[in-house]
């Protein structure tokens, strides 16, 4: 058969009319029922399966939040038992630390907002990753993922990382406290905030130091245990001791009985001795345990009332006069003397002897 007689056969094929078209599947009740049969059945055999499922992820909620809320309240306790021992202690005892309220209060404040924090977290974790092992999905990737992502964060934010752990091991170990005056090396001041990533200070001048915690290298605190006050009096060589150390027992022992002195001062103010001995005057060393920060304060006042004291027993206080800078080369050994002009003359023999002169050169 040729290819036009084909293409005329297939040209010439009638097409079929829209009632002769097949019309849609119209669902019947036997399949309504079958489908019934199937999704019952279905049920029926994964009904246990899922109603042990969901009472083992009600059973891991139940169970976390109670643990938490557990956890939460004996951090919450413990907390407020430790304000009220620091309440109770008396702020003046010498127990090692200064007992100061606010300070126990903030730290314990932080100490508990820390705790609650890690134990929500774990608890909580926890929690979620055993939800998802009910549901039997594979955590290792997850959890792989998790690493790797934690690893980053951590090399990026390790500056953060840091300080936040530092901040956590000076509230622990109570390095410091607010009220408390530090020298953390890059400042210097009074404590005013403690936080886990930064603690403030405030200078001598009022100005507000920001100090993050990981910066912190060393730290001197100025406000625990107890200070030293130390005072120098400066009499004449030739004075009497025994005059003068009466006179400072006088006054060390009227001011010890008087009030706020005998708060601030933890102990007896001693005459230590003789601290230099020169030619026309003579140093004697006062010294006095004192409360924690109240050093320069008790210091001053002891200044002021040996001096009216002094005054009163006719014993003058000297000074050291101004050194001129002649002085102070003739005394120093280790000072180097400039040699006199070419063109001056000596005053003695023994000068011109120890630096002769020489004769300028004459240019032709």
């Amino acid at each position: 058969m040729s290819l036009p007689a084909v293409l005329l056969a297939v040209g010439s094929t009638p097409s079929p009319s829209p009632s002769e078209t097949t019309a849609p599947a119209v669902p019947t009740i036997q399949d309504a029922q079958e489908s019934a049969n199937q999704a019952a059945s279905w049920v029926e055999q994964n009904w246990s399966t899922w109603l042990a499922i969901g009472l083992k992820v009600l059973l891991i909620l139940v169970i976390a939040a109670v643990l938490r809320v557990a956890i939460r309240r004996a951090i919450t306790k413990l907390i407020d038992r430790m304000n009220r021992t620091a309440q109770a202690v008396d702020g003046t005892a010498l127990g090692g630390l200064l007992v100061n309220v606010e300070r126990r209060r903030q730290r314990s404040q932080a100490i508990g907002s820390v705790l609650r924090s890690v134990a929500s977290f774990l608890i909580m974790g926890t929690a979620a990753l055993m939800v998802l092992a009910t549901f039997d999905i594979n955590l290792a990737p997850l959890l792989a993922s998790a690493g790797v992502a934690g690893v980053a964060i951590g090399f990026g934010a390790r500056n953060l990382v840091t300080d936040f752990l530092s901040g956590v091991f000076m509230i622990l170990e109570d390095q410091y406290g607010v009220g408390d005056t530090i020298d953390a090396g890059v400042a210097s001041g009074e404590v005013i905030e403690v936080g886990l990533r930064v603690t403030k200070l405030r200078g001598d001048n009022g100005e507000i130091w920001y100090v993050r915690n990981g910066e912190v290298k060393r730290i001197g605190n100025l406000s625990q245990g107890w200070s030293t006050a130390g005072v120098d009096v400066t009499v004449r060589s030739s004075e009497d001791l025994d005059k003068v150390r009466s006179t400072i027992d006088e006054v060390a022992e009227k001011m010890s009985k008087e009030e706020p002195w005998n708060e601030l001062l933890w102990g007896p103010i001693e005459v230590l001795g003789l601290d230099s001995v020169l030619l026309d005057s003579m140093v004697v060393r006062v010294s006095a345990k004192t409360m924690p920060g109240k050093s320069l304060t008790v210091e001053r006042e002891l200044r002021w009332r040996i001096k009216r004291a002094f005054d009163a027993a006719d014993i003058p206080i000297v000074g050291r006069a101004p050194v001129t800078a002649e002085e102070d080369s003739a005394t120093d050994p280790t000072a180097t003397i400039a040699a006199p002009s070419a063109y001056s003359n000596a005053s003695s023999p023994q000068a011109q002897a120890a630096t002769p002169l020489t004769p300028p050169s004459v240019t032709k």
